[in-house]
């Protein structure tokens, strides 16, 4: 094994290839202990790091956190025009990122605000594609400057909040091009954000996970996207399907593992895409590997208490 970077796929069974596709629990990656793979943790948030503790049940406790900036929410940021202040934040989340031991910050979020009484509008950037994209690329530029990853999202459509878990975002091509999709595009061609998340609803009847269109077609053969795609939390609804259309990660585990295996073995899957998804898996958690070796590491809290105000 070489000492800068972890094995390829070639190297790996079948069963690891699999358990790489699904996380390790609701807040880590899956590592392959008998491989030297780490597990790093994931975490949110858009506008600063929330990291949980474990309860005493061993579940994460929301209402344990450790202590970290409160950064403005990108309603708030995209009101300053002021792309190098952004970038600053996006540094300062990741020097948290670092103490904290989390490999990806699951943000931003670029959503369009069509209606200011949208339950999340404040952790997106703007109704504008140009703005949103050309402002939050700072937040991803940011992090990502420092070793630690992002999570650009819901990719796609994922444009309120009602019934969001299963509405069907009908949407025509055009409408898809020049409003929903630009600020993704935008942000992937200029900064190449480590992961996409993709989001809960359909678009034009198919489930963002399982959309190959989405996903492999505009995401990464029109425009050159280089890292995994996650799902959101419990946005993976059939493992095959979604690992065929190029999703890398269903978050949180579903612990069936086993379906990938099969489907594999059968021909439901090919060698070469489960080589891909699984392979994409293991850059990521080469690309965090430096940052999450630094021990001791303490941002400095008065500094980022100044870029916050």
């Amino acid at each position: 094994m070489s000492e800068s970077t972890y094995p390829s796929v070639k190297d790996l069974t079948l069963e690891e290839k699999a358990s790489l596709t699904s996380g390790g629990d609701a807040w880590h990656l899956q590592g392959v202990e008998a491989k030297g793979i780490p597990g790093y943790m994931i975490t949110d948030g858009p506008h600063g790091l929330r990291k949980s503790l474990a309860s005493s049940t061993g579940e994460t406790d929301l209402d344990n956190s450790v202590p970290a900036t409160c950064f403005p929410p990108a309603a708030g940021l995209s009101s300053s025009w002021n792309p190098e202040l952004i970038h600053k934040v996006g540094e300062a989340m990741a020097e948290e990122c670092i103490q904290e031991k989390v490999a990806v910050i699951l943000g931003p979020g670029v959503n369009i605000k069509r209606n200011p009484l949208g339950g999340r509008c404040f952790e997106y950037w703007s109704e504008d594609p140009y703005l949103a994209g050309h402002e939050a690329v700072g937040i991803v530029a940011g992090v990502q400057s420092k070793g630690v990853g992002t999570s650009l999202k819901h990719f796609a459509a994922n444009n309120q909040e009602t019934d969001r878990l299963r509405v069907d975002a009908r949407i025509s091509q055009r409408a898809l091009r020049e409003i929903y999709l630009p600020a993704f595009e935008h942000i992937v061609k200029t900064a190449q954000p480590w992961t996409i998340m993709c989001s809960y609803n359909r678009i034009n009847g198919v489930h963002s996970a399982q959309n190959h269109w989405l996903l492999t077609d505009v995401l990464r053969d029109e425009w050159g996207f280089e890292g995994i795609v996650m799902s959101d939390w419990g946005a993976d609804h059939d493992r095959v399907a979604s690992l065929n259309a190029g999703l890398n990660l269903e978050m949180p585990p579903s612990y069936t593992d086993d379906q990938i295996v099969y489907a594999a073995r059968d021909g439901r899957i090919a060698p070469a895409q489960l080589d891909r998804m699984a392979q994409g898996m293991i850059n990521l958690i080469n690309k965090a590997r430096a940052a999450m070796s630094i021990d001791g590491y303490r941002f400095d809290v008065d500094a980022h208490d100044e870029v916050a105000h």
